[in-house]
């Protein structure tokens, strides 16, 4: 009988559906090995251990969230842009909780992997580009694209946690601090003519 032959690719990918349906507290190599339908020796022969598998998972669901957000944004402009890409980043924490859980709780571990940096790079250009719509230049364009990432981190991680217990509905609660950002932002362009 051969030998299964798998890749790295397959070890990420297993283990970011653990992530996603079981949490990202129940990925281990024991589990990883037995969705894979293998010995969890035989991982050993593709990564060095589960912190490897982490960071393939960190570079993998950010490659994810950057393509949902990609997609939500194309053909938007300015305030419609901003909302499309809210809501795109709330729906993919819903639906990929283990994804954003690994992107939020273990990008910090791996800071000095170059593919991890290129990874979060190129997710953080599409919230730039966005903005970027914007006459906001330089400094203040990283203001807002922080702010704005802050914003959205903020809401769907208080969300997950459970903290947001009156009744009133959090889709229209998102939709109106988005809405106060926006109006922010637009305030602010207008004050820069006023100083131009």
């Amino acid at each position: 009988m051969m030998r299964r032959q798998i890749t790295v690719a397959e070890i990420t990918e297993t283990a970011v559906r653990l992530a996603d349906e079981q949490g990202l507290d129940q990925v281990n190599l024991s589990r990883i090995a037995e969705r894979l339908g293998i010995k969890k020796q035989s991982l050993y022969n593709h990564i060095e251990g589960l912190e490897d598998v982490k960071c393939s998972m960190v570079i993998y669901a950010c490659g994810q969230l950057r393509t949902v957000l990609t997609e939500a944004a194309v053909g938007q402009s300015r305030e419609n842009a901003v909302f499309s890409v809210a809501y795109a980043y709330r729906k993919f924490a819903h639906e990929h909780s283990g994804q954003y859980q690994v992107i939020m709780t273990e990008s910090w571990k791996y800071k000095k992997d170059e593919k991890l940096k290129f990874a979060i790079h190129l997710f953080m250009q599409v919230i730039r580009k966005v903005l970027s719509q914007y006459d906001l230049h330089d400094i203040e364009l990283t203001h807002a694209v922080r702010g704005l990432r802050s914003m959205m981190h903020g809401f769907v991680s208080l969300e997950a946690s459970g903290w947001f217990q009156n009744p009133t509905d959090t889709s229209e609660s998102y939709q109106q601090l988005i809405k106060t950002y926006i109006s922010g932002v637009e305030a602010w362009e207008i004050q820069k003519k006023y100083e131009e």
